[in-house]
């Protein structure tokens, strides 16, 4: 079944709209890129305006249809990439003008002799360009998510562009050799593709923004939301992975087990107010002193936990000692008073007695637990008498 080029306008001005709608929908319920789907919406909508605009141009505009409604699909585009380009953080307003104040000059300077050549071709190329920037962009993805989705669009507008390019430079010496009925083709494929353009891209946007809002909830779910540290669920994800990679290169990990020392006095005598204070304090220190590769949560109320890749006994102490002198040299304030406060560390690396991350963990805890005992505002580490005797205890309890 042919479709004629009226039909086919009649399909992208009807998915255009509906792009336009539902980035309008979705910019309603996610507030972090409202600004961005805004405009994606104010894009697709003067796109599927051009498109009308085109589609009638000679009926209701006169000469001049072919130069207003090739301006205005061109405005269209360059809605288009500023939307994009703000997910970025950046914007081609001044450019964006620039362009159009040319385009608009081509029309006036050879658009009343020359009006078919730049319809055809010329009006080609400002579209082939803000194609060519906004996959641009895309590719750059600053400040997108790294996910499928924005490698798609990458590669659908770069095929969009490369497009235009072509109906620019070639179509001019197709029809010079192959004649008019080269143009027709042309007119008819260039709407099949801006059918299938104007579908999938804001498709593709749109699962792309979906996806970073989900990414945020995801994180959200595996952070805890007073320190911004990890919390239980994250540890124990990725701590068990991280054990199971490092026993089987041979390579060492340590775990430190943190308790605050009196914080239950601390929060009791100075209030919760100040209690966060110190447990925002606590966090900071032992993110600065551990490093990236380190896998930190908060496990409990005033309960920590560091997962140290690469690290043996005698390098985790280092980072543990580090983390106790520098956290009980803080001072935090309530009420005028100046309190310091201090925590006890339990130190355990992995081994054959500790194959899991919940047989490391106990370790450390035994070790916390002695450092408790002790007087806390110290570290202690688990010796391996102690590991064989709590790994015979266990065979016994299976037996």
């Amino acid at each position: 079944m042919k479709v004629d080029l009226a039909t086919l306008y009649l399909l992208v001005i009807g998915t255009l709209l509906a792009s336009s709608a539902m980035m309008y929908w979705e910019h309603l319920s996610h507030p972090k890129r409202s600004k961005e789907l805004r405009m994606l919406a104010i894009g697709y909508a003067t796109l599927g305006l051009g498109c009308a605009a085109a589609s009638f141009r000679v009926q209701l505009l006169g000469a001049a249809g072919p130069a207003v409604s090739n301006l205005v699909i061109l405005t269209g585009y360059l809605l288009v990439l500023d939307g994009v380009a703000m997910f970025n953080g950046r914007r081609y307003l001044a450019s964006s003008i620039g362009l159009l104040v040319l385009m608009a000059l081509t029309w006036a300077v050879a658009g009343v002799r020359w009006q078919a050549a730049v319809w055809m071709y010329v009006s080609a190329i400002p579209i082939a360009l803000a194609s060519t920037m906004t996959s641009l962009e895309l590719l750059r993805g600053d400040g997108m998510p790294a996910v499928q989705s924005r490698r798609v669009a990458v590669v659908l507008t770069g095929i969009h562009a490369l497009f235009y390019i072509a109906r620019a430079f070639v179509l001019p010496w197709m029809a010079s050799i192959f004649g008019p009925r080269v143009l027709a083709v042309s007119s008819e494929i260039t709407m099949y593709e801006g059918v299938l353009y104007s579908v999938i891209l804001p498709m593709t946007l749109l699962r792309m923004t979906r996806e970073e809002i989900h990414g945020e909830l995801l994180r959200e779910s595996r952070t805890d939301y007073l320190t911004r540290l990890g919390n239980r669920k994250l540890f124990f994800e990725q701590g068990e992975q991280v054990i199971s990679e490092h026993q089987m290169h041979r390579r060492p990990v340590a775990l430190l087990a943190f308790d605050l020392d009196h914080f239950k006095r601390i929060n009791d005598r100075y209030g919760h107010k100040t209690g966060d204070e110190v447990l925002r304090s606590f966090a900071e220190t032992v993110r600065a002193e551990t490093g990236t590769d380190a896998i930190l949560a908060r496990i409990g109320g005033e309960e920590f936990a560091a997962l140290l890749p690469g690290h043996d006994t005698e390098r985790a102490k280092k980072v543990g000692e580090t983390v106790a002198s520098r956290f009980a040299a803080m001072s935090h304030g309530a009420d005028g008073d100046r309190i310091r406060a201090t925590v006890s560390i339990g130190l355990a690396e992995s081994n054959r007695e500790t194959t899991s991350l919940t047989d490391l963990l106990s370790a450390a805890d035994q070790a916390l637990y002695r450092a408790k005992s002790l007087g806390g505002n110290r570290l202690e580490q688990t010796s391996r008498a102690a590991l064989a005797a709590d790994s015979c205890s266990a065979d016994r309890n299976q037996i």
